[in-house]
Parts: C-alpha cells; sequence; structure tokens
C-alpha cells in the first residue's frame, strides 16, 4: 500500500526528472499526472496511486515548496469537482483514458448542461430530448445558468430519452463537445454586470452513443454523483482562518475602527465564528471523503456557504456605509474566474445572491437535509409515478 514515505520519494523523482523552473507548465503536469500523483486516490494510469485519499495534502505539500505549477484548480473546478468523479464512477476505460488527463491538466474546460428555464429546482422534469438515430443520440433544448459554456471544450448533459415514463426514469447521461454543430452559447447578463453565467440551445446536435455515460434511463442516478460532489466542492472548498468572505471584513474592522459600531461588532463576531465553524465543518466533511463517495451531508454544507455569503457581505456593505455600494467595474465582462474576494465590497454583495441558487437552490437542499439527513417524512409528491408527457407543464 502507497504511505506518506512513497508518495514523498515519488514525488521528488517527479521534480528531478522534470524541474518546475525549466520545464514548460503543461509538460509538468502532464508528467505529474502520468506518475500517478494527480489525485493520488484515483486508480493506477488515471493520475492515481490507489492511495488514501488523506495524503494528497502530501504531495501537494512537497510540490508547492519545490515551486511547481499547479492546474488552476478554481478555473477547472467543474471538470476536477464534478465531471472527474462521475466519469470515473461510471464512464467506460475508453472514456476514462480519453477524458481525465486533459481533465486534470485544464487543456479541455468543462461545463455542466443541467438546469433548463423550465427545470431548475425541479431538475428532473427537465425537457431537453435525446433520440436515438442509429449509433448517435440527436438532442434539441436549452439549458441556462451554465457557468464557463463560453470557454468549455466539453459538458456533462443530461437529457430525457424516454417521455413515457415517470420524470426521473426517463433521463440518459451524455458527454457533449461544445464545438460540435448546433450547439449556441448566449452570455446571461448578471446584477454584476458581468456575464460569467450562459444560456446553451442544443438544435439538432448528434452526440455519439460511445458518449453516452451510464445506461440509458439511468441518467438520473448518475447525476447524483455529479451534484453529490457539485455541493461539496462549492460549500466544502478548503479554506484557511479568516478565508473566504468573512477575511475581507474582518481586515476591514480592524484597519478602519472609524467604522465600528456596537451592533455591528456583535454580528461580526457571531459570523466569524459561524464561517469558523463551517470551515472546520467542511474539513471534517473532506476526511469523511476518504471513505468513499459524498453523501447528502455536503447539501448542508452548500447551504451554510451560502447563508454565510450573503450575511457576511451584507454586514459588509453595512461598515463601509456609502462606500460600501461602490463598484469598480460595471462593463460587461466574460470572467474567467469569479473572485469573491478580490474585488469591492459591492461586487461581493451583489454576487452573493447567485450562491443559495448555484448547485441547488437552499429550498431544495433544506429538503434534502431534511429527508436524507434528518430522516423527516419527505413531502408529497404527486407526480412521482406519472409519465413525463402527461405533467403539466
Amino acid at each position: 500500500m502507497t504511505d506518506a514515505a512513497e508518495l514523498r520519494r515519488r514525488t521528488q523523482e517527479l521534480l528531478a526528472a522534470h524541474p518546475p523552473a525549466t520545464t514548460g507548465r503543461l509538460d509538468f503536469l502532464r508528467a505529474r499526472f502520468d506518475a500517478g500523483l494527480a489525485w493520488v486516490h484515483y486508480p493506477e494510469g488515471l493520475g492515481g496511486l490507489n492511495a488514501p485519499r488523506s495524503l494528497q495534502a502530501v504531495v501537494d505539500a512537497e510540490l508547492e515548496a519545490a515551486g511547481a505549477p499547479d492546474n488552476e484548480p478554481r478555473r477547472i473546478g467543474i471538470g476536477l469537482g464534478m465531471a472527474a468523479p462521475t466519469i470515473l464512477k461510471y464512464g467506460t476505460d475508453e472514456q476514462k483514458q480519453r477524458f481525465l488527463r486533459p481533465l486534470w491538466t485544464g487543456e479541455e474546460v468543462w461545463c455542466q448542461l443541467f438546469s433548463e428555464p423550465g427545470a431548475g429546482s425541479d431538475l428532473a422534469a427537465l425537457g431537453t430530448r435525446a433520440v436515438r438515430e442509429g449509433e448517435d443520440w440527436v438532442v434539441n433544448g436549452q439549458k441556462v445558468w451554465t457557468s464557463s459554456a463560453h470557454l468549455a471544450r466539453w459538458a456533462i448533459l443530461i437529457a430525457r430519452t424516454d417521455p413515457d415514463v415517470p420524470k426521473h426514469a426517463g433521463i440518459t447521461y451524455f458527454l457533449c463537445d461544445m464545438t460540435d454543430p448546433g450547439v449556441e452559447v448566449r452570455p446571461l447578463r448578471q446584477i454584476t454586470g458581468e456575464a460569467e453565467f450562459n444560456e446553451v440551445f442544443l438544435t439538432d446536435v448528434r452526440i455519439p452513443d460511445a458518449r453516452r455515460l451510464g445506461a440509458v434511463g439511468d441518467g438520473w442516478r448518475v447525476a447524483q454523483t455529479t451534484l453529490n460532489n457539485e455541493r461539496v466542492a462549492i460549500g466544502g472548498m478548503r479554506l484557511p482562518r479568516e478565508g473566504g468572505m468573512i477575511g475581507p471584513v474582518a481586515k476591514t474592522w480592524r484597519e478602519r475602527p472609524e467604522l465600528r459600531t456596537h451592533d455591528l461588532h456583535q454580528r461580526l463576531l457571531r459570523l466569524w465564528v459561524d464561517a469558523e465553524v463551517s470551515r472546520l465543518t467542511a474539513e471534517r466533511l473532506r476526511q469523511q471523503l476518504v471513505a468513499g463517495q459524498p453523501g447528502p451531508e455536503g447539501a448542508g454544507m452548500k447551504l451554510a456557504f451560502a447563508r454565510l455569503n450573503q450575511e457576511i457581505s451584507g454586514l459588509e456593505v453595512e461598515l463601509r456605509g456609502e462606500e460600501g455600494l461602490l463598484y469598480d467595474d460595471w462593463t460587461m465582462r466574460r470572467p474567467e474566474l469569479v473572485d469573491f474576494t478580490g474585488r469591492d465590497a459591492g461586487y461581493r454583495y451583489l454576487r452573493s445572491k447567485g450562491n443559495s441558487i448555484e448547485g441547488g437552490t437552499s429550498e431544495v437542499l433544506l429538503n434534502i437535509v431534511a429527508e436524507r439527513v434528518l430522516g423527516l417524512p419527505a413531502e408529497p409528491r404527486t407526480d412521482k409515478d406519472v409519465p413525463w408527457k402527461d405533467l403539466a407543464r
């Protein structure tokens, strides 16, 4: 079994063979993947060594100390946090070999084609259709709120392949080439003035059956792997103390004593404690991942993430007063990254409003926590056994 000492040895061998100072960034990342040091808990040949997930920190620390480049995880977060674990669990050997390496190195950016204008919170009600024609599926429909679609080469896509069965049963999961004919990406301008999100129109897009992930009609089960990993990726990210939104507020409080009031002090203390509790809980959640796949607990972390961001950004605007409403750039931009902490307070306040929608609305996540974590009775679902084609829309 691969232990910490063995991983350190392998990491030093990688650094000796490919010195970061003289090796191109992409060449180094490819070599790291091939050495099994990309994600050590993955199988050999797929970027890993079948090692415990907890030992990834050993490799990362050695490489960081040596000044090695990383794969810009924030830029390719959808691929790393959502597409990769789903492909690993349900993909064929050919799919794993084709997609995982360029996904991890960042050569191919991924996006997620799940939500639709008429099926956001109720994702299983989606209406995008995929019809089998020989060895291809012909896909027609519209997706919305698609982060990074303007940058992505590939997308994880769910579509309805059988309208004659209940809504959860007739869905199939695909890997969609965003450069294929019939894929149109349009920007969605947000309240921040930016367009990091998109709507995507699919018109007679042909997807080979070889790019289907999982069995026909089993897309909802496959998608649960994606969604569970997505919530952990959003709500359970690793942060240092005072990382994330609480950091800029605490910094302003220390540096601007003229802005302080007793009421704001009490609220800041409460939110600082909440942020620290959330950070430590996320660390525990990541440790649980060592033993298996993420479960519904990730929904609780995502809920806390959204609530905290919105409360903290609101407090920051109040603390700064009129200057808290200032916004440095209202132009229509197409950012590669969402930067919560490197922008003005006004940006943080506006952008945090989306936190309770993206990655699953807070209302839906409350139901998940209630039913799957606390074991409370499920809400009545009158459409559970009704064929999708007979549902009111």
